[in-house]
């Protein structure tokens, strides 16, 4: 799983050609921000090879949750080519993330 940064997210997310990335925006303090971890890594170890599972903490990237339109966390966007083809909110199992991502 890829932890973005506002450093990293050009090389990460935007530059990414292969396949598509699927962002938690997320926050330490946030209770259902916690109980999704467990399920994305699940999903990152099931479908890694075919969507590229990042995380970024709206605390330290709030430009880039602005940037997405996210309002409640957790939020998900998927990006392909550098473009936004879903979002979501809200606590997200594996068959509701594999939906999300296209997969």
């Amino acid at each position: 799983m890829t932890i973005l940064t506002n450093e990293n997210f050009n090389k990460e997310v935007l530059q990414e050609k292969t396949m598509p990335v699927l962002i938690d925006f997320y926050a330490n303090w946030c209770g259902p921000c916690r109980m999704q971890l467990p399920i994305l890594d699940e999903f990152d170890e099931q479908f890694g090879n075919q969507v590229k599972v990042a995380k970024c903490n709206v605390d330290n990237c709030e430009d880039l949750a602005i940037k997405y339109g996210v309002e409640t966390i957790p939020a998900f966007v998927v990006l392909n080519n550098g473009e936004v083809v879903n979002t979501a909110s809200g606590l997200q199992n594996v068959d509701q993330l594999k939906k999300l991502a296209n997969i």
